[in-house]
């Protein structure tokens, strides 16, 4: 019985294409694990953004109904104390210091709308992986 002898290069070619399939593998694997610590990050941040949101609903909410009531009581005071003497000036200083309120608080919030962050964490992290998968597979 005669034995062939083995070809080196079909060995190496073999190993080769084993450490190429075992280094794809562990690639794939350490991509999968980023992905899931990167989704459960997201996930924790949206469960933080929706709590946040909803306690700023109700502390508005609140808010609104007692300055409302605040106004309430503050327009029958200035008008039972103007009511005799100048009724048309108490409408109007009233009026203006309801418009000044409101205005303070359209700017607050347009100030509030430009500058939300949505997911500030997830998306930094992200970026990181990027610039580091990019240095790696460079």
């Amino acid at each position: 019985m005669m034995i062939a002898p083995t070809d080196k290069s079909t060995a190496e070619t073999t190993d080769g294409h084993s450490n190429v399939a075992t280094a794809s593998k562990r690639v794939a694997r350490r991509l999968l694990t980023i992905f899931e610590n990167r989704f459960e990050l997201a996930l924790v941040e949206i469960q933080e953004e929706r709590e946040r949101i909803l306690r700023s609903l109700w502390l508005a909410m609140a808010t609104c109904i007692c300055l409302l009531l605040a106004g309430i009581v503050l327009t029958v005071l200035v008008m039972v104390a103007f009511w005799g003497n100048h009724p048309i000036v108490a409408l109007l200083v009233l009026m203006a210091i309801y418009l000044s309120i409101a205005g303070i608080f359209y700017f607050r919030l347009m100030k509030l709308q430009r500058d939300w962050e949505t997911l500030p964490a997830t998306i930094e992290q992200m970026r990181k992986d990027r610039e580091c998968l990019g240095k790696n597979l460079s």
